[in-house]
């Protein structure tokens, strides 16, 4: 959403943490002076190569701090998504299931997870431990970092089939996932829909009222949601039911090991 948006300098997010590092401090809010709803679409990387700095996005709102491009070219995207079509093994069985509320549902879409051994992770009432990364997934996380500077052992590949698979509003704040830590949401396929809603606005009576952040997360992109987004805000991936074409996502993450 364009009231969100701060129109930084270009270059990778090392660049602007090590601005801020000097003293000079994050770009102000830009606000929309015509106080209307608008989505926050994707920009064309143009023919930025392997080694060129993306165009980044910077969405702010009271304890939200996001930062959106679009990472890989179209060609280099959709030989990436055949690849994922390919080649990642998705959970099958009571691990396709999640609890809510204390039931247990089937899960709106395909999960698997990916990462460093000796790592394990307990999302919905599921405790995991990933499978041995494959090579598609490390080029994908060696990308990230590239443009980052940020490390990460551990991936959630998410695969909806099309607009009726989703996922509902829920934070990623597990114990396992290292203090302070970035979540990097790489997205391949069909472009979707995707909310953040701060917690004092949920429920038939919130608290307060607080604007939600729409965006859309184009195909090649990357989302950088960092410290304390996840701390303030839930996120949500809602049913769009006129999209037929499947999506997948990668969210990189950066696991405490487990204690023995």
């Amino acid at each position: 959403m364009d009231r969100f948006l701060v129109k930084g300098a270009l270059g990778d997010l090392l660049g602007k943490r090590e601005r801020e590092a000097s003293g000079e401090g994050p770009a102000g809010l830009q606000k929309d002076q015509e106080g209307g709803r608008k989505r926050l679409k994707a920009e064309t990387p143009g023919k930025a190569g392997h080694q060129a700095s993306p165009s980044w996005q910077h969405i702010r709102a009271e304890g939200l701090s996001c930062d959106y491009t679009v990472l890989f070219g179209k060609a280099e995207a959709d030989k990436i998504f055949q690849e994922l079509e390919r080649e990642v093994e998705y959970f099958t069985g009571a691990l396709a299931r999640v609890q809510v509320f204390g039931k247990w549902h089937s899960v709106p879409r395909k999960q698997a997870t990916y990462g460093n051994p000796g790592l394990t992770y307990t999302f919905s009432g599921l405790t995991l431990s990933p499978k041995p990364w494959i090579p598609v997934l490390e080029r994908v996380r060696d990308r990230v970092s590239a443009v980052t500077g940020e490390t990460f052992n551990f991936v959630l590949v998410n695969r909806y089939k099309d607009g009726r698979d989703h996922i509902g509003e829920h934070r990623d704040d597990e114990r396992e996932l290292a203090p302070g830590s970035p979540i990097a949401s790489v997205s391949f396929g069909a472009c979707r829909d995707f909310f953040f809603r701060h917690k004092d606005s949920r429920g038939k009576q919130p608290s307060r009222k607080v604007e939600v952040v729409r965006l859309q997360l184009a195909h090649g992109s990357l989302l950088m949601m960092n410290h304390p987004t996840n701390t303030h805000w839930y996120h949500s991936l809602p049913v769009r039911k006129k999209i037929l074409a499947p999506r997948v996502n990668l969210t990189f993450r950066k696991i405490l090991p487990t204690k023995k």
